[in-house]
């Protein structure tokens, strides 16, 4: 069974934007795409970049370092098949946001 932990409040992630969160012992990565939370690994699977720092587009994060792109729904690299980061369940109670890291 799925351990939620409360990471953040609903108004502290602005849509379009990332914030990095800790969740399970874990650096987490928190997207809001308009008004959807996301959570992936907040490590680049390039080499180890910070991608609640990147760029987000869409549903897509840019690595700030190298400029690798994940989708932040599933944690797919964009361009490279063999890469990708964890994704974890999030959910939304009240103005409380949850995330599953375990």
């Amino acid at each position: 069974m799925s351990q939620f932990e409360k990471v953040a409040s609903v108004t502290d992630v602005k849509e379009g934007e990332g914030k990095v969160v800790q969740a399970c012992g874990r650096e987490i990565a928190l997207f809001n795409v308009n008004g959807q939370f996301f959570a992936i690994d907040n490590v680049c699977a390039h080499q180890g970049g910070p991608l609640g720092e990147g760029m987000l587009d869409g549903e897509e994060v840019t690595c700030p370092w190298h400029g690798w792109t994940f989708n932040v729904k599933n944690g797919s690299c964009t361009f490279n098949p063999n890469a990708s980061v964890d994704a974890f369940k999030v959910k939304v109670e009240g103005s409380d946001i949850l995330v599953s890291a375990s």
